[in-house]
């Protein structure tokens, strides 16, 4: 399950898991567990809250965070 940084207009960004991409056609965004990049709960979800619908024209972009298999590519190295 990938995990993706979503920035939200007017909102600190957002850390969470979807099962797959949105495609361009899509309206909304599937997230599961969100929360704040350090971990925290969001402040106005309530606690036993574990997935969240946000329409896509309230996203302004998202990032995808490197995975376990990511982390294993070695990039550019100067000796």
């Amino acid at each position: 399950m990938p995990t993706i940084l979503i920035h939200i207009n007017n909102e600190d960004p957002i850390l969470g898991e979807v099962d797959s991409f949105p495609g361009p056609s899509d309206t909304s965004l599937f997230v599961r567990n969100p929360r704040r990049r350090d971990g925290k709960d969001l402040h106005y979800l309530l606690a036993n809250v574990t997935q969240v619908i946000w329409p896509m024209n309230r996203v302004t972009y998202i990032e995808v965070m490197p995975g376990e298999d990511d982390e294993q590519i070695i990039g550019f190295v100067r000796e």
